[in-house]
């Protein structure tokens, strides 16, 4: 099998490059990443030595993926993922990198009939409808409240595929799931398989902690480092609530994707942690506390900013249905490695974080 990885040197590709060669036996990777993240380039000679073919490029240039070879699957992980990207004016890079590559890389599956998978979002999902979800709060989080009426697409298990993705979404959500559009009826029109995964917070070590990446990591090396914490939004008192899977639970999944193209699966999926791998800012700093030994100060800011959410956690069935598929790492086995590993590389830390 011959599959193209794009943003390969990042985080989330290199994870999935590792895990994919792990997993299949003649599995050739061609990977495209135009390393503008501070910290990619580290993975570079760590891919290369797993046989992974890498090339420097951007796919939002036709050009850059001319002479890229013929392949079985594009699995697309590039992308600005900042929820905040394109609010200081600067959409026009957003859309090319969301949106624009996106077109450059269905023309190369159209040419070859090449299936498609597309590592996307929650952040598709309404910003105003998640935040109007009936919460009180239990302990050191939110939870909904049981008997009141609870939006379409929402349940107990969480936001499911059905929730409403009408604005405000943010400019980023908007270029994915605008992404995911143009995906899928490029797939129907040209007849190639189209496979859309929505995730939640992917998390794990490797990460440099930046907030991009998800609050998670950047929690833990935040609180390693000293560095200034706050509760922001729902009052200032830490108890918005988020779930999260580590790269190899994702690997697991696009593993059963690649391997069967013609599966009766929905074409647009979530794939998250749910309730069992979800918390409040307020149970993580918790976990920090414990886990670290260091007593660190969180401060808050009462008022709410536009682009955040009081509670997200992904209802996953469709994925378990249709894919037998579960996350499996347990909640602190991954909260626990993102804080070896950042001991461990302190240094790098705080020159790419």
């Amino acid at each position: 099998m011959r599959v193209f990885l794009t943003g390969c040197c990042g985080f989330l590709g290199a994870s999935l490059a590792e895990n994919l060669l792990r997993r299949f036996s003649g599995l050739e990777i061609t990977g495209i990443d135009n390393f503008s993240r501070s910290g990619s380039e580290l993975n570079r000679g760590r891919l290369t030595r797993l046989g992974c073919r890498v090339r420097h490029g951007d796919i939002r240039l036709a050009e850059d993926l001319a002479d890229i070879p013929a392949v079985d699957w594009i699995i697309d992980c590039a992308a600005l993922p900042s929820v905040l990207a394109g609010v200081d004016g600067g959409a026009a890079q957003l859309v090319g990198n969301n949106l624009v590559g996106t077109l450059n890389l269905l023309e190369k599956c159209r040419r070859e009939r090449a299936g498609l998978i597309i590592i996307s979002t929650s952040r598709v999902y309404s910003i105003a409808a998640l935040s109007d979800l009936p919460l009180v709060r239990k302990g050191d989080r939110f939870e909904v409240e049981t008997g009141r009426e609870l939006p379409v697409g929402f349940g107990p298990a969480g936001v499911a595929e059905s929730f409403s993705t009408t604005p405000p979404i943010s400019l980023y959500g908007a270029t994915k799931l605008a992404s995911e559009q143009m995906a899928l009826e490029y797939g129907y029109t040209f007849g190639f398989p189209v496979r859309v995964n929505r995730c939640g917070v992917i998390a794990g070590p490797g990460q440099f902690g930046r907030i991009d990446q998800g609050i998670f990591s950047y929690w833990v090396y935040q609180w390693l480092r000293k560095r200034p914490l706050a509760y922001i939004g729902y009052g200032g008192e830490g108890l918005q609530v988020r779930d999260f899977i580590a790269p190899d639970d994702l690997a697991s999944l696009v593993a059963l994707e690649l391997e069967q193209p013609a599966a009766p699966a929905p074409p647009v999926i979530n794939v998250g942690g749910g309730r069992e791998r979800s918390m409040s800012l307020r149970e993580l700093s918790m976990f920090c506390r414990d886990t670290t030994t260091i007593d660190h100060p969180v401060t808050s800011v009462a008022e709410t900013r536009r682009f955040d959410v009081p509670y997200y956690v992904t209802d996953s069935a469709v994925a378990t249905r249709s894919w037998g598929w579960s996350p499996q790492e347990p909640a602190a086995h991954t909260l626990e490695a993102i804080v070896r590993w950042g001991r461990d590389h302190l240094a790098d830390l705080d020159r790419f974080g």
